[in-house]
């Protein structure tokens, strides 16, 4: 721990040190007052941070994380005075990681906040870059599933997981199990669906032998082959409604009995079920029993549809080209990435899969190209555009799309489209249909000022350029 530090936080400074997690202590400025070997190791690669703010060494912004469209835990913690928590997308010395983030505030003895001690613990559920069996995402739908799953992954509580089919909820309860005490015991996977009455029990909790015609041996369930484990109840929803009271009996209790035998047994596992179907209304409308829906939604989890996280789309789709053709190190033009990102994928990632796949069979080069995407995919990904691109119409540029590259188009629409705002960064971002932080990252992907117009180049130093007039007030 460096030597220089404020009067009176000396030892505070050195139980920081002492701590196997990283720690930093903030002042209310965001500036790095004192830093952990932890922190300095796992942030900034053995380096100094002291002096440095808190944003500038973990996102690299020059600006705190709410002025760029995220949550920041400080400023939080600054205005309610408690300790606050989020999930984070860091810059670490091993890459992009997500990061719990616990802010607590420190006060003086009049009571009045003046510092802040930041604790960071990396999710071992999701990755901010492509990586092998990980969940993959940047965008602000994933992380919120992301900081759902944290929360609840420690935890024995019951998780039920909705989602359109091939949003990966498998995949999910997997990352919970992985992130979960029971991590070291059995992920065991029950699909629901087709399964008829008596081989469905016989499935669950096992039977006799002799239990019925062909039980021609003892056999152990799948409640008993995940204890100390998972029990993942695939589509939970296609379940035989007969089935479904013996379903709430085993989580109401903890027991069952193998089929064909009277004697009661304990389980002992964490359960975690999915369902593409709305078992809220079916419940209400008596096709799903009520009690059972109630007891399975303890945790309730909605798995976002690829079209609801369009950014992560090229992350995605180069990560699963990996897994479809390994070896050949294809990678995807901006063209076909454009093609991909406009598509409205109602087989989600289950479909983006399949389409790398198809391309990359197609593709005889090292470079996917449009030509080599399916055919609906080129014509759907006219349709299908996000609400940014369907400014056309308020910049009236519909006529010149065409031979424009996606995304000059987008950079052009964007930059009409802030020209003409009279309103807050917020009512902007809400009119595109974008955070306020994707709205900072497009205009500096396309160099645009607040006002619309393009930054000043090098030849073109601010001070030597005329005077603009801002059409965007500040939130």
């Amino acid at each position: 721990m460096p030597s220089v530090v404020p009067p009176g936080l000396v030892e505070l400074a050195s139980f920081l040190e002492g701590l196997p997690e990283p720690h930093i202590l903030c002042d209310r400025d965001y500036r790095v007052v004192a830093a952990n070997s932890a922190y300095r190791r796992a942030c900034a690669g053995g380096a100094e941070v002291v002096g440095a703010r808190c944003y500038e060494i973990s996102h690299r912004y020059a600006r705190p994380c709410d002025q760029v469209g995220e949550t920041c835990p400080l400023s939080a913690c600054r205005q309610t005075g408690r300790r606050e928590r989020v999930v984070h997308l860091h810059h670490s010395a091993t890459g992009e990681i997500y990061e719990s983030i616990d802010v607590t505030p420190i006060r003086d003895a009049t009571g009045e906040i003046v510092y802040f001690v930041e604790r960071l613990e990396e999710l071992p559920v999701g990755r901010g870059v492509a990586h092998a069996q990980g969940l993959l995402g940047h965008s602000p739908a994933f992380r919120r599933m992301l900081d759902l799953i944290s929360r609840v992954a420690p935890s024995d509580a019951t998780v039920l997981l909705q989602g359109e089919s091939g949003t990966g909820k498998e995949l999910v309860a997997k990352a919970i199990h992985d992130a979960s005490r029971r991590a070291e015991g059995p992920f065991v996977v029950l699909d629901c669906t087709g399964l008829p009455e008596t081989l469905f029990e016989s499935e669950l909790f096992g039977h006799e032998k002799g239990a019925f015609t062909g039980a021609a041996t003892r056999k152990t369930g799948l409640v008993e082959a995940a204890a100390g484990g998972t029990l993942f109840l695939d589509e939970v929803g296609d379940s035989p409604p007969s089935t479904q009271v013996k379903l709430l009996r085993l989580l109401e209790t903890g027991t069952f009995r193998r089929v064909g035998s009277t004697e009661l047994r304990r389980a002992d596992f964490r359960l975690v079920s999915a369902t593409h179907r709305p078992l809220r209304q079916m419940s209400a409308a008596g096709e799903f029993r009520q009690d059972l829906f109630f007891r399975l939604n303890t945790f309730p989890i909605c798995l976002p549809a690829l079209r609801e996280r369009r950014q992560d789309i090229p992350l995605l789709a180069q990560a699963l080209l990996m897994r479809v053709a390994p070896g050949r190190h294809l990678r995807l033009s901006p063209a076909a990435v454009d093609v991909l990102v406009a598509y409205d994928y109602p087989g989600n990632v289950r479909e983006l899969r399949n389409l790398v796949e198809r391309a990359s069979l197609l593709c005889d080069g090292g470079e996917i190209r449009p030509e080599h995407l399916a055919e609906e995919v080129r014509r759907g990904s006219a349709d299908a555009a996000p609400a940014l691109d369907m400014a056309l119409d308020m910049a009236g540029a519909s006529a010149a799309a065409g031979p424009m590259r996606w995304d000059a188009l987008q950079a052009q629409l964007l930059r009409d489209t802030v020209a003409a705002h009279r309103g807050t960064r917020g009512e902007l971002a809400a009119k595109l249909g974008i955070s306020v932080r994707t709205l900072y990252r497009r205009l500096a992907e396309a160099k645009i000022d607040l006002d619309g117009e393009p930054k000043p180049g090098p030849a073109e130093h601010p001070r030597t350029a005329a005077p603009r007039r801002r059409s965007v007030t500040p939130p």
